[in-house]
């Protein structure tokens, strides 16, 4: 695939102390944060990192789903108006090609940055690529803080209190797990014991030339 991260020449500024894993679940609270200061699907994104770096992307990669949620929330307000559920349905259908879009790019950067590194014979690939668990770690994220919410809501029951409780006891255990096995992944990738091959995703129903219903309107 085309590397469209090669065109950006952002600065290698992660990862920080705390690893690759550490570094992203950073970024992803912040967005997270931020949102919710307003908590308003049509507010503001104010990035705080430099303009086409890795952390820009990843902050507006989060950004993205956090407002994407609050999309599939409303949208399953059963007394929605029919027509804005229309709207909303379009806009959340953009919000997916949009985080498509930035997952290719991130993948593009990892490839950028390892692409000098000498694969091992015994190298393998892996089952996803850097980005699509990168991907599922901001999902994680945005689970862990309204599951966090929901421990604290006023007038649950005690027994949904205590349901939300185990629940995040066992989304935090995911995000330990997924966090080092992205940091275990990358370090394979920067010592060549995996090779990263990615594929763009072809998807069929946004193209006009591949969805039936679209091209038989021609």
């Amino acid at each position: 695939m085309k590397n469209l991260y090669e065109n950006h020449k952002a600065p290698y500024s992660l990862p920080s102390g705390e690893g690759w894993g550490g570094a992203f679940n950073t970024i992803f609270n912040e967005s997270i944060t931020q949102y919710h200061l307003t908590d308003d699907v049509d507010a503001e994104i104010h990035n705080p990192y430099p303009l086409k770096s890795i952390e820009y992307y990843l902050f507006l990669k989060n950004w993205i789903d956090t407002v994407q949620w609050h999309l599939e929330d409303i949208i399953r307000n059963p007394d929605i108006d029919p027509v804005a559920a229309l709207k909303l349905k379009r806009r959340i259908d953009q919000s997916n090609q949009e985080r498509t879009d930035l997952v290719e790019l991130i993948d593009s950067y990892f490839l950028y940055r390892y692409k000098e590194v000498e694969v091992q014979a015994t190298a393998n690939i892996n089952t996803e690529s850097p980005a699509w668990a990168i991907d599922r770690l901001s999902i994680l994220a945005l689970k862990i803080y309204h599951m966090q919410q929901e421990t604290g809501r006023a007038g649950a029951t005690s027994e949904h209190t205590a349901q939300c409780s185990q629940k995040l006891t066992i989304l935090l255990e995911q995000q330990k797990d997924l966090t080092t096995a992205i940091d275990t992944l990358l370090d394979d990738i920067a010592n060549g014991r995996k090779y990263m091959k990615v594929y763009k995703q072809m998807k069929m129903y946004n193209d006009p030339a591949l969805n039936p219903v679209l091209y038989a309107k021609k």
